[in-house]
């Protein structure tokens, strides 16, 4: 047969008539997209390397149960010690973005999970709404309240009473608000009581109950706010706090303490109620452990050890052992261990660094659980060794690419790690860690390269650090246009002023041509070698706001801070040399003369906002679309804007944007310009009408920031800070979709012969699979039960190649060994997906309770077109397939053709020796009858032996053609195979991804099918025996054997 090779482009989108007619639908009467599109599923990809866990809790009486609170990934469980963890809290949770969690001691069904992680970050941090509750460890959760408290930083619960329960409310990071202060529910969350408030400005950043005493409280309270450019983390309204009387009233401890506090972390010991331990932000020489032992009346400062009080605003936690009141651990970007009381501190070796919980078993304190930058990790022998970080699908990425190899990789920086580079697919049954590798720079790497050929890799870091990596040879190279460390120093006095995430990237219309953006655009063309800014400032450059990146006390000069930088560059597909960027202040500039000159286009009601991302059509020139985010000035309103003439006139659209959401990124479809894909602080929203109205369209998509979108061979591929990275497989779907009242079969995308499969999608120990074959979606109307759909895939000449139906085979018996059930194609109201997996129809028949140590499933055909037939009650609807081979794969025409010979040739011999078994296996029935039939006539004695001889003689055949004493795979090595299943066999072997039949196959096979015609022989000798058998039962006057 001819092959075909070429991918067919899909340019079947809504018609101009569909368009018409959905414009005269009210969009109140529209569904939603989730339900129009029910069998559309993301899947997960991984990598499954651990990201930033806030909270962490172990369960008293149950030593391998644990909870795991991430900074976007939600509540994740471990039922045996951290080998295998899942996500517990998908489905009722509406953020995810955890805080603290907290398990009852007296009740341990009951756990209370506080949303809005504590240790806030300025690059990326996500915001709560409350507290959630579990009656059932776990299994559902409830919304109890204090939804605009934003953080919660701890929760304590009554040692004997689960109902009163205490929850330390940071507040909100970005601005002033009233709800933070200590919380106080004596019924279980039905109603909260704020018992202790300082100011607008200052939250609770800890809070420690006496366990011994449960009316005793001491509580941390913190003054602080984070600005783009600055964290300022205290003042006044820092202190310690500490009630007698469950919180009723409070008393402020000042005796020991420093007068003016930053970040405050505080345990009182489980010990001893006396001691209590609370961790210091304050001036240099006075920061650090400071410890009371009369319940805190006085206080001493014990330690001034740097390693446990630096980067304070992101750390600060203390935690006193609860059988030991001389061991004491604080928690900062390593874990310090103090066996001494707080005087002297070692480092605790642990998996990752940066590190925000600690659970400590108060029975079993060698039983210990951790969470921090890289996930969960529990201990059972007091810190010595840990569970592995290597199984938490919770990573948080800021950006994604992907080049256009085979298959496609998917590329990232993850926080506080390194850069991945990851299959989107593989030829196995999974996506593990074979499957990804470190990219160039750093975690918050934005990767470039030239898609077509991804050899080299240029990536960042913070303060501008930028490398390339050659894959072939694992090498980097330092390409930074002004090398300077920089940190610690003021962004006004930089050369260059890059932010945290400073974009790179490859020009589309030139791989050579590369833009690294500080607080000017940067280009290169030779590799990095050197540099031309060719831009002036495209920023606010304001420098106030370019001071130290944190004050009073701690300053922060990571780089996270650094303002006033550009923040995303793009450059048009369609027209070389138009650039546009958006900066981290609000500013948008657009050049259409490769840099030569640039104007200021930004929308004139955008205020200073963050430009998260630009998104330039593939349609119309100076059609675009801009995504501005201004939470950080704590405003959490969505703005998205639109423009068609290079920025001159903008439209906001941000209509169906749910309230406290805000649009990081829009992407427009490739086929349809109609279509758009947005990705938001709490999930995904799609367009069909180019952005006048959103609605949102989660599926299966965890509720998590995403934080970035790619389409990639018709898939679109989201970044996501603290679920990794999904995929939504084959965009055909949305882009053809039509409310229609008949029957639909979708033009699918052009499929690969890949020659692997996916995984079920409840494996969270990998990453998922791409489903194997060609995916097919239409649209059915309301049916009733009766109605039969049948879908036939047809070669181009139009023969049949496999017919799948919605009807079940009321005759299908399963036994071990067997055929698989048929599968059934789903007859919904609406969308439908089906996947054919390139095969034929299932090698039939099959011969009963024999087992098979092979498959009964259909060969794979080759590449070429196809042809699709959707049947509903007599009315058809059809589409073309291109298969495509794996281009990894060389191969010719002439191999595909033997291939598909031989396969034809082994099958069409299973089915005529099954088929010869199953008919004389009649023959043995009715013998059989006849004999209980004749056993009583004495004259019918010589033709019952005769026909026990003749079922002897088909015993023999049939135990050379198949095995019937193997029952299971163990069975095999009791007895030899017989002929059927080395034909089996011969077919597996035969039927691979790369066509090449060996010669091998071809001499095996030469001899079973010699040995095949041989026992073909024998079978017509049996019919022979048959014949001469009726012959002699005639003169009984019998109905003879049938045949």
């Amino acid at each position: 047969m001819r092959l075909i090779i070429a991918l067919i482009i899909c340019t079947c989108i809504f018609s101009a008539s569909a368009q018409k007619k959905k414009n005269t639908v009210p969009v109140t009467a529209q569904p939603s997209p989730d339900s129009i599109f029910s069998n559309l599923k993301w899947r997960n990809i991984g990598p499954l390397r651990g990201g930033r866990a806030n909270a962490i809790s172990g369960v008293v009486g149950n030593d391998q149960r644990f909870y795991a609170g991430y900074t976007g990934g939600g509540v994740w469980s471990t039922d045996d010690g951290g080998i295998n963890w899942k996500n517990i809290s998908d489905g009722f949770f509406t953020v995810g973005s955890i805080g603290d969690i907290a398990v009852s001691e007296s009740d341990p069904n009951v756990v209370y999970v506080g949303t809005g992680e504590h240790a806030v970050r300025g690059v990326m941090t996500s915001f709560g709404n409350g507290v959630y509750k579990s009656t059932d460890a776990g299994k559902t959760w409830v919304n109890i309240g204090l939804e605009k408290t934003r953080h919660i930083s701890d929760i304590a619960i009554h040692p004997n009473n689960p109902d009163v329960v205490y929850v330390a409310g940071q507040g909100t990071l970005h601005g002033p608000n009233t709800d933070r202060g200590v919380f106080k529910s004596t019924d279980g969350g039905a109603t909260w009581k704020k018992i202790l408030y300082i100011n607008d400005s200052t939250g609770i950043s800890s809070l420690s109950m006496d366990i011994n005493n449960p009316r005793v409280l001491y509580a941390a309270s913190w003054e602080h706010r984070r600005f783009p450019w600055t964290v300022s983390s205290g003042g006044p309204g820092s202190g310690i706090w500490k009630s007698t009387d469950e919180g009723a009233t409070w008393k402020k401890l000042t005796d020991g303490l420093p007068a003016s506090m930053g970040k405050i972390g505080i345990s009182v010991s489980r010990a001893n109620s006396n001691r209590v331990f609370a961790i210091v932000e304050t001036e240099k020489s006075k920061s650090g452990l400071y410890r009371s032992d009369d319940g805190g009346k006085n206080w001493a400062l014990l330690s001034n050890n740097q390693d446990i009080c630096s980067r304070s605003w992101y750390y600060m936690e203390v935690f006193a052992d609860p059988k030991n009141e001389n061991t004491v651990y604080v928690l900062n970007a390593p874990v310090m261990k103090s066996i001494d009381g707080g005087k002297i501190f070692s480092n605790v070796r642990v998996q990752h660094g940066d590190t925000h919980d600690l659970w400590i078993n108060p029975t079993k304190t060698n039983i210990i659980a951790l969470a921090d930058d890289g996930g969960a990790e529990i201990s059972f022998d007091q810190t010595r060794s840990w569970s592995t970080i290597m199984n938490q699908s919770t990573a948080q990425f800021y950006r994604v690419n992907t080049d256009n190899v085979f298959p496609y990789k998917v590329y990232g920086g993850q926080q506080d790690n390194s850069s991945v580079i990851i299959a989107s697919r593989n030829n196995g049954g999974e996506i593990t860690e074979r499957d990804w590798s470190t990219g160039a720079g750093c975690e918050s790497a934005y990767l470039a390269f030239d898609p077509n050929d991804p050899t080299l890799v240029y990536g960042g870091c913070y303060q501008g650090y930028i490398e390339v990596l050659n894959k072939k040879t694992n090498e980097t190279k330092d390409i930074q246009a002004y090398p300077t460390l920089n940190l610690a120093i003021q962004p006004k006095d930089m050369k260059y002023r890059f932010n945290w995430n400073a974009p790179i990237v490859v020009s589309p219309h030139d791989p050579k041509t590369i833009y690294h953006a500080g607080n000017v655009l940067l280009k290169t063309t030779n590799g990095g070698m050197s540099w031309d800014a060719i831009s002036p400032d495209l920023t606010r450059n304001e420098k106030s706001k370019q001071g130290p990146g944190g004050i009073p006390f701690t300053n922060e000069g990571a780089g996270g801070e650094n303002y006033n930088t550009i923040y995303y560059v793009a450059e048009s597909a369609m027209e070389k040399g138009v650039i546009w960027t958006g900066s981290d202040c609000g500013f948008v500039f657009v050049s259409t003369d490769n840099g030569k000159t640039w104007n200021n286009i930004t929308p004139s009601d955008l205020p200073e906002s963050q430009i998260n991302s630009i998104e330039l059509s593939s349609f119309d020139k100076g059609l675009a679309y801009i995504s501005a985010t201004r939470y950080k000035h704590n405003d959490y309103n969505a703005y998205a804007y639109k423009t068609t003439d290079y920025g001159k006139t903008w439209t906001k659209i941000n209509n169906g944007v749910k309230e406290d959401d805000f649009i990081k990124v829009i992407r427009e479809d490739k086929k349809n310009k109609n279509i758009l894909y947005a990705g938001s602080e709490r999930g995904f929203y799609l367009s069909t009408d180019a952005g006048q109205t959103w609605k949102t369209f989660q599926r299966n998509l965890p509720i998590v920031p995403v934080t970035d979108l790619m389409i990639r061979d018709n898939d679109l591929v989201a970044s996501t800070a603290g679920r990794a990275f999904w995929i939504l497989d084959d965009l055909s779907a949305i882009q053809q979709y039509v409310n229609s009242s008949s029957a639909k079969l979708f033009s699918p995308k052009a499929a690969y012969k890949y020659g692997g499969a996916g995984l079920p999608d409840d494996d969270s120990r990998a990453g998922q699979n791409a489903p194997e074959g060609v995916i097919l979606d239409y649209i059915l109307p309301e049916l009733t039960d009766s109605a039969v759909v049948t879908l036939s895939i047809k070669s181009a000449a139009g023969d049949v190649v496999r017919t799948y139906s919605n009807k079940k085979n009321d005759d299908y018996v399963r036994y071990p060994g067997g055929p698989s059930p048929k599968t059934l194609i789903n007859a919904e109201k609406g969308h439908n997906r089906f996947l054919w997996d390139y095969r034929t129809d299932d090698v039939s028949p099959d011969v009963k309770n024999v087992f098979i140590y092979g498959s009964y499933a259909g060969y794979a055909v080759p590449p070429g077109k196809y042809k699709a037939e959707l049947n509903v009650n007599g009315t058809i609807s059809e589409t073309e397939i291109t298969l495509l081979p794996n281009p990894n794969i060389v191969a010719t025409e002439k191999e595909w053709i033997e291939q598909q010979q031989v396969l034809r040739s082994i099958v069409a011999s299973i089915s005529e020796m099954h088929q010869r078994v199953n008919e004389l296996r009649k023959v043995k029935k009715q013998l059989n009858n006849q004999i209980d039939v004749l056993k009583e006539n004495k004259s019918a004695e010589k033709i019952i032996e005769q026909a026990k001889a003749l079922i002897k003689e088909i015993d023999a055949w049939e135990a050379n053609i198949a095995e019937g004493r193997i029952q299971n795979e163990q069975d095999v090595i009791n007895w030899p195979s017989k002929l059927n299943a080395e034909f089996f066999n011969v077919k597996g072997l035969a039927d691979a991804t790369n066509p090449k039949i060996t010669e091998g196959i071809k001499i095996r096979l030469a001899d079973l099918q010699a040995q095949w015609e041989k026992e073909k022989a024998g079978g017509l000798n049996i019919k022979k025996s048959i014949e001469a058998y009726n012959e002699q039962y005639k003169s009984l006057k019998l109905d003879a054997i049938q045949l």
